[in-house]
């Protein structure tokens, strides 16, 4: 499994790197690049398909039609976009934007009542330096935060069908709104993915700002009425059925899509095909109001119920767990496990039974799990005889009060054992009912 996901990651980076590199690509090579994410995420469901995934699969999907069919240019002739691709984008943007919205009004009541924005810096699932301040706002302003968002999702992308100004207005304010959710969280490159549809709001007097006069002057005479005229070659006559192709393929797809927008069931993040083409969109339909981690703690000692056993704890990359850390800002990059932690953290280990999987390769000591954390309380000691995972609930401390003057970040309270200790020994048969391979101790 590793070699495989480790195949398919490099050679979509090689695709990936030739492509920025040069500034060339076609759709050819476009096609391969979503083909290999596709058998990424196919492969990767071994947990679960996250949001961006199945937006980055419909937003490659629909960028290999921006793209001439097999000819390698930055500036091809005969390649302008197609319409149907330009509306294509905008009708992505148009439902990221009203599903996370309709699913806000229509889920949790603190959306209705203009609170969420309350909770939501400290409960986030990887919380950054900004969310540390951005919590402690005034009353007044996280009301405000939260009728801007309502503004930004529900009514902005109507601006779409209101002529060439507000369409590039709409582009202007969701990049904007993309830039501030950055700053204040860690959501991966969900945001950076989120900028790339509303690219297609803008024209090209609009962009023009962005390009050298040379450039400029290239595709002027590109769009000459001589050069318009000229007979289409074989690659174009291709491309324009396949942009005609891919119409008809997105209007059929939608029709389940926009009746879960209207639907008082929405649901989101879902795919109703199994190539993610067309997708439902959302996120915080439903907010924590209160931050709990599970912090996974080893010890050396024989017996686990010793009132006098040492627990160390294992730190991971980025989640909330040493109180003096400072939060961390890794945006677009993900750290999976960290994100995973969130999740269990309010279920329960019997609905997440990979965290167990996950306490037996650290008793193990197993290198590909340790590299996964930040810190290893026992590295070139023997390994931890037990492994237990405990329960805490985290806030964010006072700026400025006692707490932060001691340089914590955090204030955290005890609410009991997430899972008991455990030991490799006793969880051989935990292993073996599941099929997984017995980590063996190093």
């Amino acid at each position: 499994m590793d070699s495989t996901l480790d195949c398919l990651a490099l050679a979509g980076l090689a695709v990936a790197a030739f492509v920025l590199l040069t500034g060339c690509a076609n759709m050819v090579l476009m096609f391969l690049l979503w083909l290999l994410y596709l058998s990424l995420v196919n492969v990767g469901q071994i947990w679960w398909v996250l949001r961006w995934e199945s937006q980055l699969l419909e937003t490659g999907f629909l960028g290999i039609f921006l793209c001439p069919l097999w000819t390698l240019s930055r500036l091809p002739q005969g390649s302008p976009p197609s319409r149907i691709v330009i509306w294509s984008f905008r009708w992505l943007i148009f439902r990221i934007m009203l599903g996370a919205g309709l699913i806000k009004i229509r889920g949790d009541r603190c959306w209705r009542e203009l609170t969420c924005m309350d909770y939501h810096y400290e409960t986030q699932p990887v919380p950054s330096p900004i969310s540390y301040f951005m919590h402690r706002s005034p009353w007044w302003f996280h009301r405000l935060e939260t009728l801007v968002n309502h503004f930004i999702e529900l009514l902005v992308p109507f601006f779409l069908l209101l002529g060439r100004s507000m369409s590039i207005l709409h582009g202007l304010l969701q990049i904007l709104f993309q830039v501030l959710l950055i700053i204040s969280g860690n959501l991966s490159f969900l945001n950076w993915l989120t900028m790339v549809p509303s690219l297609a709001c803008f024209d090209d007097a609009s962009l023009g700002l962005l390009f050298s006069t040379r450039m400029k002057e290239r595709v002027a005479r590109l769009q000459l009425p001589g050069a318009q005229g000229q007979r289409l070659s074989l690659g174009s006559c291709v491309r324009r059925v396949l942009n005609i192709s891919l119409g008809l393929l997105i209007t059929y797809l939608s029709i389940p899509v926009v009746l879960n927008l209207l639907s008082s069931r929405q649901v989101m993040n879902t795919s109703f095909n199994p190539l993610r083409i067309v997708n439902t969109y959302g996120a915080f339909g439903s907010i924590t109001k209160e931050r709990t981690e599970i912090i996974l703690q080893g010890t050396s000692s024989l017996d686990p119920k010793d009132p006098t056993a040492v627990w160390e704890e294992f730190e991971f990359k980025c989640k909330p767990g040493d109180l003096r850390r400072r939060p961390c800002l890794i945006s677009p990059y993900h750290y999976r496990l960290d994100w995973l932690m969130w999740f269990a953290a309010f279920q329960t280990y019997e609905q997440n039974e990979w965290i167990i999987h996950l306490a037996g390769k650290l008793l193990a000591q197993e290198e590909e799990a340790l590299s996964l954390l930040a810190t290893n309380p026992f590295a070139g000691r023997d390994p931890p005889r037990w492994i237990r995972g405990e329960h805490f609930k985290y806030k964010f401390s006072q700026p400025g009060g006692k707490h932060a003057m001691d340089g914590k970040w955090w204030i955290r309270k005890r609410i009991g054992p997430y899972f008991p200790p455990v030991n490799l020994q006793g969880l051989r048969k935990f292993f073996e009912d599941r099929n997984w391979p017995y980590p063996v101790q190093h």
